[in-house]
């Protein structure tokens, strides 16, 4: 697998996977994973085998940053149960994921911010409700974390296009 195509799946698994997963604290304010949360880490890449599906390097930034603001409610998400029901899951439908994000990217014109949000949006909004009950908890803090993340995109965006298209899914799926 090549260093691009590993870093694409990574992006792909930093989407899709709840935010809530990718605490990226300072050391201050680290929080020990439960092991089901490492493993829904080191195991996202081969859950989400995308091809074309790729994520712009300021939403990759941008929600990487978003996570190390979480107060100590939402780092409660972060439970055995829900990472252990999100890695079946992922497991289960990662590759249909991946193929549907695959396909709405390449369906869609325009700027990668663009054909991003859709195929991300568009995603969510699919199969997001056949996540498993136990996962609720992880999928509030992903979607507090994309609408943040969203919200700064829009507003610091340097293209009007990818302003207005990062505008339009800041309310999540």
């Amino acid at each position: 697998m090549t260093a691009r195509r590993a870093f694409r799946r990574a992006a792909v698994a930093a989407t899709l996977i709840p935010a809530a997963l990718l605490v990226g604290h300072t050391p201050a304010q680290a929080v020990e994973l439960p092991p089901a949360c490492l493993a829904a880490l080191s195991e996202a890449q081969d859950k989400f085998p995308v091809q074309q599906f790729t994520v712009p390097d300021k939403v990759k930034t941008a929600l990487f940053d978003e996570p190390a603001a979480l107060g100590e409610t939402d780092q409660k998400a972060l439970t055995e149960t829900a990472c252990a029901a999100w890695n079946e899951w992922a497991t289960a439908n990662g590759t249909s994921v991946a193929r549907d994000l695959d396909i709405r990217y390449q369906d869609t014109d325009g700027l990668a911010c663009t054909k991003f949000t859709t195929a991300a949006i568009g995603a969510f909004k699919k199969y997001a409700p056949t996540i498993p009950a136990e996962t609720r908890g992880l999928e509030t803090v992903a979607k507090k974390v994309w609408g943040n993340a969203m919200q700064t995109l829009s507003v610091e965006a340097t293209n009007a296009t990818c302003r207005q298209s990062y505008g339009s899914v800041k309310a999540g799926w």
